[in-house]
């Protein structure tokens, strides 16, 4: 007998499921910052060590087919400057950096034409509801 749920009750899971994940991807990037300002503090890495690892790493997802091109020198340069501002902590540098994200990301959505997502009226969802019960009980999901 198939189980019934509906529309609220599935959009209260996968939101709480997303809220979950969203907690844990903050809590493993705190332990990382973590982890790399002590071994930066310690001296163990510095700029350049950051960039050819993000250099080597762009070179593996090239390979393994998960980028379409390389990067050029100034786009990984930009990379590693920005893992290395969150490593030394620089926030007045961060919070500069996040504002001018921001903007190029408005800027980019002004230019974008915005998907709707529409809903169907209740008299439609009946009729389809009504269609559905002609087919043995069934319910229809679009």
């Amino acid at each position: 007998m198939p189980m019934q749920i509906g529309l609220d009750e599935l959009l209260t899971m996968l939101v709480s499921r997303v809220e979950e994940m969203s907690l844990d991807s903050d809590n493993q990037k705190s332990r990382f910052n973590i982890m790399f300002r002590m071994l930066y503090k310690k001296g163990l890495f510095d700029e350049k060590d950051a960039l050819e690892a993000i250099r080597e790493e762009n070179k593996i997802l090239l390979e393994l087919g998960m980028i379409k091109a390389m990067p050029d020198d100034k786009t990984l340069k930009a990379a590693a400057d920005n893992l290395m501002l969150w490593i030394k902590g620089d926030a007045k540098e961060i919070r500069r950096s996040l504002e001018e994200l921001q903007k190029r990301v408005q800027e980019a959505q002004a230019q974008q034409n915005k998907p709707r997502i529409e809903t169907a009226p209740a008299g439609v969802l009946n009729e389809l509801d009504r269609l559905g019960a002609n087919n043995g009980g069934k319910k229809l999901i679009l």
